[in-house]
């Protein structure tokens, strides 16, 4: 039987993935998703006015589209197939129209997931900075009970005032807490290490309640055992997840804006994703992939990779 009795080129999936323009996954491309909405939305939001050192972060979603090409269809590990368990589609992106204005940007970004949420759409983003994970919780929590959270990264971004703002990549989820769209003891933060500016620079974190696993816990106990109890912790309340490209080890993803020595590997990362399935999960982002910092495509693969094994928890939930 040959490729062309066996392939239906009438789906973008399945032809050639160097053909075509770049959309997530490879998905059909909806500004106006309100006329027809997808259960899951994957979307961009190309803004990085929130960084502290390196820039570069408003170029990831459209590096991570490209690379989302090698994307097939079906997950090997879990047998999911997210494009026939859900309906998905690539809604664009949360641009902004003021760039320089960092909170009025947040505000905007906040605007374009209330529609994503108003339309009865989970969204699943792309960064950007890690900043934009506040105004995208300011839109899913809003007028309800606060989110639980399970958040992989090298760094807790629970600090506060950075040069005059608390609105910066370093501090989302302590503003997150400080606002109630994040109930700090549904909290798991995974992956933290690092140098630090003061010793109790991540104080926010345990003061709070939220169950910080360093790296080291994370070697040590592994970790198998350390989703397991996140998974506990956050039970079936609502959850974000935030996955941080930083997470990674520097030697798997140097095209971040903070790159952390000693970090997880992908396969760490895949196994603790896929744990995921069957939390209540509203909302998901992949954030901080720099790619004029990245080497041969590696980080901005990954960070594809990282989304497509979320839009395989989100589209089985």
């Amino acid at each position: 039987m040959s490729d062309r009795e066996t392939l239906d080129f009438t789906d973008p999936m399945q032809r050639p993935r160097f053909t075509g323009l770049a959309t997530f996954f490879r998905l059909p491309y909806r500004e106006d998703f309100e006329a027809d909405p997808p259960q899951i939305g994957v979307c961009g939001v190309p803004y990085d006015g929130g960084v502290t050192n390196r820039p570069g972060p408003r170029h990831g979603p459209r590096e991570v589209r490209n690379q989302s090409s090698l994307m097939r269809r079906v997950n090997q590990a879990t047998g999911v197939n997210p494009f026939d368990a859900a309906k998905v589609a690539d809604i664009g992106d949360a641009w902004i129209r003021k760039p320089y204005e960092l909170e009025g940007a947040h505000k905007e970004i906040e605007d374009y997931f209330a529609r994503v949420k108003a339309a009865g759409t989970r969204a699943l983003a792309c960064g950007g900075d890690h900043s934009v994970s506040l105004p995208i919780l300011r839109a899913l929590a809003k007028d309800g009970a606060p989110l639980g959270m399970i958040h992989i990264d090298a760094h807790a971004d629970t600090g506060d005032d950075y040069g005059g703002s608390r609105f910066h990549h370093g501090a989302p989820f302590k503003v997150a807490v400080d606002e109630g769209l994040l109930d700090p003891k549904k909290v798991v933060q995974i992956g933290i290490r690092g140098s630090l500016y003061q010793a109790d620079m991540w104080k926010f974190s345990f003061e709070s309640g939220m169950r910080v696993m360093m790296m080291e816990e994370v070697e040590e106990r592994g970790w198998r055992a350390c989703i397991e109890e996140a998974r506990e912790i956050v039970g079936q309340t609502p959850i974000y997840v935030s996955f941080d490209i930083d997470s990674l080890d520097p030697s798997l993803a140097p095209g971040t804006g903070t790159p952390e020595a000693g970090g997880i590997t992908m396969r760490e990362a895949q196994g603790m994703i896929r744990r995921l399935a069957g939390l209540d999960i509203r909302g998901a982002d992949t954030v901080e992939v720099s790619p004029p910092f990245d080497v041969g495509g590696i980080t901005a693969l990954n960070g594809a990779t990282v989304m497509y094994e979320l839009l395989c928890v989100m589209a089985a939930g």
